[in-house]
């Protein structure tokens, strides 16, 4: 089912070009040195094959909630997305949306030396210039009124988001927006899944925090739950300009 993606009217960047691509559930938001739409398009369709090649194999793959010990002979990605569930604790598709955007976001690193994706609010992110990424958490007061500032670096990063108040995806929670930093994307994902199933309400943010701390890789995380927050970890806050990315 297709949701809009309403944050996106935030994003913007003067220096980099925007774009999407779009193949079935995954919608990508793309910024990169040029329109690279023709390349996204063939990275997009060669890892969502290997991801829907694998489950018609595997189909527990797809609906496990709990971590799944991949084939010997796996993709890299699918390797990947067992890896990050296994630390996070949860399904292996907990991972997908942040598989799929480190996986093209890499390809694309090919073209262009600096490179943002977001599929359904999860980012890889590869920048040499400092941005800013603005936290929508749905109808809370507090969202679209903090950002994350990222430093800007020769590392690639992942910025994943997790909500049990808004878009479709599956979430035993209620927070309003998990996020978590995280070196590996894929991980990222995984565990603002998990640490999002954790949050039942505003009162359970330092549960959420604590299960952060817990998966080994994390950097950081914020949690927004109605009209309270909390935060750990390599994080820097700072107030927004009306933009996800600048």
């Amino acid at each position: 089912m297709y949701q809009e993606r309403i944050y996106r009217k935030y994003m913007k960047t003067d220096e980099l070009t925007g774009f999407n691509v779009t193949k079935y559930e995954s919608d990508l938001q793309i910024f990169a040195g040029t329109n690279l739409d023709k390349e996204a398009k063939a990275a997009l369709n060669k890892y969502r094959k290997y991801i829907s090649d694998y489950i018609k194999k595997n189909p527990g793959f797809l609906t496990s909630l709990v971590p799944v010990e991949p084939e010997h002979d796996a993709p890299d990605i699918i390797q990947d997305m067992c890896r990050a569930a296994l630390l996070a604790n949860v399904g292996p598709m907990a991972a997908v949306a942040g598989a799929v955007s480190k996986y093209v976001g890499r390809y694309l690193l090919k073209y262009s030396d600096e490179v943002l994706v977001e599929n359904g609010g999860d980012i890889f992110l590869k920048s040499k210039k400092d941005r800013r990424i603005l936290i929508f958490a749905g109808s809370s007061p507090l969202s679209n009124k903090l950002a994350l500032s990222i430093p800007g670096s020769n590392q690639e990063l992942g910025i994943c988001t997790s909500s049990g108040t808004v878009g479709h995806s599956l979430s035993f929670g209620k927070a309003d927006a998990a996020v978590v930093i995280s070196k590996d994307t894929v991980l990222a994902d995984a565990a603002a899944t998990a640490v999002g199933n954790v949050v039942k309400n505003k009162y359970d943010i330092k549960a959420g925090i604590e299960c952060a701390m817990s998966i080994q890789g994390i950097d950081g995380v914020v949690i927004i739950a109605g009209d309270r927050m909390g935060a750990w970890g390599d994080i820097n806050l700072t107030e927004p300009d009306s933009v996800k990315l600048t």
